[in-house]
């Protein structure tokens, strides 16, 4: 009997819950659904808000140039893809003229390892790259085991056989001017091969990981112009070209690297100009040989044009955002 009091008790206390939940349940879904106090029988749901662009950088697009000399060549890497893009004769060469001794001042501290260079041999790896010294590239290049004996195989220095190396070039070879064919100025590289240094310094592996962050500092503290004023007899002002052609936009994003190399060459009568510049997104190349009479400055230009018109997207271009429907419940 006791038992079957509390049965009824019991059946009686889960069906009055039942009462009581149900109108509470019944008014929350009134409330979620909009049909409750207002009137209302839908709501509308904002669209999210677009993401923001990605920031400006360099990549792959048509570059046209009006150029009055013998060799014009290019070439872009994407450092996050590795994929390298640039003009039909990219993987032509030219001499490298000062633009080798970054990776010479690399190729040297790579050497040293963990052990501190003396000062004076500091000093001299600095001013090769920030100041594009001769006489302090000659030192370093004889401190990293360069020679200019022609080595009787054919093949470059033991210096430039490591870039090829280390690096994974494929077009250069050493230099193919007879009186000058063991200098490090006239090693023939090509722009795809320069993009391709420009990475080597920026990963690591030219001057290991004690001394890239130290190499890529002094590149993006090259100095000087192209003016008179900044050009001497075995140094010179080198901070121009691709610096010139990219906007705020960019440089603001963190620090870029470059090495020039420029000389009226001996007896061709032209200007070999070669820019390099490296971030932690692309590595441009842009390699030239034209008339004297043009002057530096036509060089300085040229970098400065292909540069511009590579950045994407373009300053001043519409960001088309595509609409988002509104939806409803």
């Amino acid at each position: 009997m006791r038992s079957r009091v509390t049965l009824v008790l019991a059946i009686t206390a889960v069906v009055l819950g039942g009462v009581l939940l149900v109108p509470t349940a019944y008014a929350r879904l009134a409330s979620d659904d909009g049909s409750g106090g207002g009137g209302g029988g839908t709501s509308s749901v904002a669209a999210p808000a677009p993401a923001p662009p990605p920031p400006p950088t360099l990549a792959a697009g048509p570059v046209s140039v009006s150029f009055k000399g013998e060799f014009f060549s290019w070439a872009l890497l994407d450092r996050k893809t590795g994929k390298i893009s640039g003009s039909p004769n990219m993987t032509a060469t030219s001499s490298t003229e000062s633009m080798i001794k970054a990776w010479i001042v690399s190729d040297y501290l790579r050497q040293l390892g963990d052990k501190e260079p003396s000062a004076a041999m500091k000093e001299a790896a600095r001013v090769a790259i920030v100041d594009s010294n001769d006489g302090a590239a000659n030192k370093v290049y004889a401190a990293a085991g360069g020679s200019y004996k022609v080595p009787p195989n054919g093949l470059p220095g033991p210096v430039i056989q490591r870039a090829i190396k280390i690096c994974g070039l494929t077009d250069t070879k050493r230099g193919n001017v007879p009186k000058y064919e063991g200098w490090w100025s006239f090693t023939r590289m090509s722009p795809r091969d320069a993009v391709r240094v420009g990475d080597c310094i920026a990963d690591g592996k030219a001057a290991g990981p004690k001394w890239t962050k130290w190499v890529l500092d002094q590149m993006s503290k090259v100095r000087g112009t192209t003016a008179a004023k900044d050009q001497k007899a075995s140094s010179g002002g080198g901070r121009w070209g691709i610096i010139d052609g990219l906007p705020k936009s960019i440089t603001a994003q963190g620090p870029v690297s470059i090495k020039n190399g420029w000389t009226p060459i001996y007896g061709d009568g032209t200007w070999h100009v070669n820019c390099l510049a490296v971030t932690s997104k692309w590595s441009l190349a842009v390699m030239l040989r034209y008339p004297i009479r043009t002057g530096l400055d036509y060089g300085a230009k040229v970098c400065a044009s292909v540069t511009t018109q590579l950045v994407t997207p373009q300053p001043g271009a519409a960001l088309k955002v595509p609409q988002q429907p509104v939806g409803k419940l």
